[in-house]
């Protein structure tokens, strides 16, 4: 087994490891997906979060044993660094990975339970949300101020982004789901532009975003808009078709 914990939860290390120990067994379930489940403990006085990853494929087994970090250690990782570039993420307690002769099995990411507001999604899902262009257009700068500190998250999409709302009209912005990202000393235009592809299907939305970041950022507007949706339309396109297609391939296993 191999754990890491931050500095700051090395008094509680025992209590961290006996969660993973009993995952099974206990804590309250948070979320139950097809390849992560998520359950919640109470650690003295805080809620944490215990992300536990499928048991990777064998090959990926020997990959993440010798080759690359496991998701666990990259999601703790990256979360350091974007607090440490002043970006939110909840904060992150431990990882912890267990070693099979064959390579790694389980792996588990610990942060603190964030309880938020809203995400991203309610956003795409009721236009008549309260305040919704305010939280919108404040989400953008959020977008804005990740690219220019050079974080491509590339699991940008309309559920990993928890929103908690600070005052009246003032929204925070945290990040989730942290193992896909790259870090840059600059960020392209149309690296940019990609990133935002897969918030939303809504022209409106889009509209609404390409103004804020072309103020934000002094680029052309029109020129945002239009690469942004097309980008947009273009991961629609992919992500509709690869849906078409397994549905296929599930209709001729069942025959």
């Amino acid at each position: 087994m191999q754990e890491v914990y931050h500095q700051d939860f090395i008094k509680q290390k025992e209590a961290i490891k006996n969660s993973i120990l009993n995952f099974d067994k206990d804590g309250n379930e948070f979320i139950n997906g097809k390849r992560n489940k998520i359950k919640l403990f109470v650690l003295d006085k805080i809620t944490v979060n215990v992300k536990s990853f499928k048991v990777p494929n064998l090959i990926n087994q020997i990959v993440y044993a010798y080759f690359r970090p496991s998701k666990a250690r990259r999601s703790y990782e990256f979360a350091n660094i974007l607090l440490e570039k002043g970006i939110l993420t909840p904060q992150p307690i431990a990882y912890i990975e267990n070693f099979t002769i064959f390579g790694l099995e389980k792996s588990y990411y610990i942060s603190e339970h964030l309880n938020c507001d809203l995400t991203y999604r309610e956003l795409v899902e009721n236009p008549d949300f309260p305040d919704h262009e305010n939280i919108l257009r404040q989400f953008t700068k959020f977008s804005y101020d990740l690219h220019e500190k050079g974080v491509e998250f590339l699991d940008h999409s309309p559920g990993n982004t928890l929103i908690v709302k600070k005052s009246e009209s003032k929204y925070d912005f945290y990040l989730v789901d942290l193992n896909r990202m790259k870090f840059h000393n600059q960020l392209d235009f149309h690296s940019r532009m990609k990133n935002l592809s897969k918030i939303t299907p809504k022209k409106e939305m889009v509209a609404v975003m390409s103004n804020e970041y072309a103020r934000l950022s002094g680029l052309n507007e029109q020129k945002v808009f239009a690469t942004m949706w097309q980008l947009t339309q273009e991961f629609q396109y992919r992500f509709y078709r690869k849906k078409k297609i397994k549905r296929v391939l599930k209709f001729w296993k069942k025959r």
